[in-house]
């Protein structure tokens, strides 16, 4: 278990609210602050269908984690925006089925990297790591994932809820493109962000009220600008599809509903 140490970085400002804050408030976290429940509750009362969304997407990435570790055989995870710590965190999810698994967290919030150590911790067969990196620069998120994984080998590379905040999508695809093209045949790419779809004008107008007061801002995508960022992929079944609905558990009762949310695993040929 060992983790790159972080450069010094700035302080946390507890005046302004925070978007892995606010997202660790709407999945029942404590870590967050006076100023981040506001906005939280401020944007749940124009759009309730928040915390659904935020209870799928991190069921899906479970779902999606518990079968590239297992049926897929992946070992390697490269997690970028990883976020607050909470419950079933990626390298928990992959270690209960391969507790060789190695995970490589990557973010450079300075309130998640304030919570590094709590995600640094490992199966004794396996390892996690945390550095601190800007999604931007994938340059740099390379250089140091290739120090602490075998990108010879493949990886299973991860980003929920991150693209979004990149405003530009050509500039989003272009990021995703140059990360996934660094790693080999058989690597997988996994992704969810917001749409706007299922609910809406009332889903842009939430959003519009966050980028006024929270950083970093957030830009919705639709389904075929998410697939775009599998394009030469191979897009596992059943594709882009609301998170709800990639492949959930047998239900009695048919379908989950949808939310505004979509994602997709693909496989690098």
């Amino acid at each position: 278990m060992t983790a790159e140490a972080p450069a010094p970085g700035p302080a946390i400002d507890i005046t302004v609210p925070c978007s892995p804050r606010i997202w660790n408030y709407w999945l029942g976290g404590k870590d967050n602050y006076e100023v981040d429940r506001a906005v939280g509750d401020q944007f749940f009362e124009i759009y309730p269908s928040i915390v659904p969304i935020a209870k799928h997407s991190r069921a899906f990435l479970s779902r999606a984690v518990t079968y590239l570790a297992g049926e897929a055989g992946i070992r390697q995870f490269l997690d970028i925006g990883t976020g607050l710590p909470t419950h079933d965190n990626t390298h928990q999810i992959a270690q209960r089925t391969a507790p060789d698994a190695h995970i490589v967290y990557v973010d450079n919030d300075p309130v998640v990297l304030a919570h590094a150590r709590a995600l640094l911790t490992s199966s004794p067969e396996g390892a996690t790591h945390y550095i601190d990196a800007d999604l931007r620069d994938p340059d740099l998120i390379l250089e140091r994932a290739g120090k602490l994984l075998d990108l010879e080998r493949p990886v299973a590379l991860c980003m929920l809820n991150i693209l979004g905040h990149i405003e530009d999508t050509a500039e989003a695809t272009s990021i995703a493109k140059r990360l996934v093209d660094a790693l080999p045949s058989g690597s997988y790419l996994v992704t969810a962000d917001g749409t706007n779809v299922v609910t809406g004008e009332a889903f842009e107008q939430a959003i519009a009220i966050w980028n006024q007061v929270g950083r970093p801002t957030y830009h919705l995508r639709n389904p075929e600008q998410i697939a775009g960022y599998f394009d030469g992929l191979e897009l596992l079944e059943p594709g882009v599809v609301s998170c709800s609905r990639w492949r959930p558990s047998e239900n009695p009762f048919g379908q989950p509903a949808e939310v505004d949310e979509f994602c997709a695993v693909g496989r690098k040929p």
